[in-house]
């Protein structure tokens, strides 16, 4: 029986893997690793949208957008402190995953996992307990450490697991 788009083995014998438990729980810890990124541009989108969010920490976009509704949306988020909370995240992810390997390959997986889901908490607790946009951003930062250990661990366990 060929495989998924025609291709198969060249003796025509059919697959002989079978979904074991390990490779089941590799696919969703790596599946995982993905929807920490979605779930958080979910979140962020909508909080940055919500007045109420906007009236606390970003006062000025919250005027400008109460000012001028006919005013093109772009324009009505134009701030740049509204844009580092937003990119912080990001920014932090990118940076960390370069220094992961590091620590990845020294004190191993499951302690670089670890600190990663450490420092995601830690900044998910900053942000919940935020009173000014400096609190906002520094846990952005920690969440996009968090996000950025987590995924280059999780592309490690992947690439080496299946």
């Amino acid at each position: 029986m060929p495989a998924v788009g025609g291709i198969g083995p060249a003796d025509g014998k059919a697959y002989p893997g079978n979904l074991t438990p390990f490779v089941l729980v590799t696919c969703m810890v790596a599946a995982m690793g993905g929807l920490i990124f979605g779930y958080d541009i979910g979140i962020s989108g909508g909080v940055t949208a919500m007045p109420s969010f906007l009236k606390r920490f970003f006062p000025s976009v919250y005027k400008k957008q109460q000012e001028n509704s006919t005013t093109n949306e772009y324009c009505q988020y134009d701030s740049e402190s509204l844009t580092l909370f937003t990119s912080s995240l990001y920014l932090a992810a990118l940076a960390s995953s370069v220094v992961a390997s590091t620590v990845t390959r020294r004190f191993g997986r499951r302690l670089s996992m670890l600190f990663g889901g450490l420092l995601f908490c830690v900044g998910a607790l900053i942000n919940g307990f935020a009173q000014a946009i400096w609190m906002l951003i520094l846990g952005r930062i920690l969440l996009g450490f968090g996000v950025g250990f987590a995924n280059q661990v999780i592309y490690v366990l992947a690439s080496h697991s299946i």
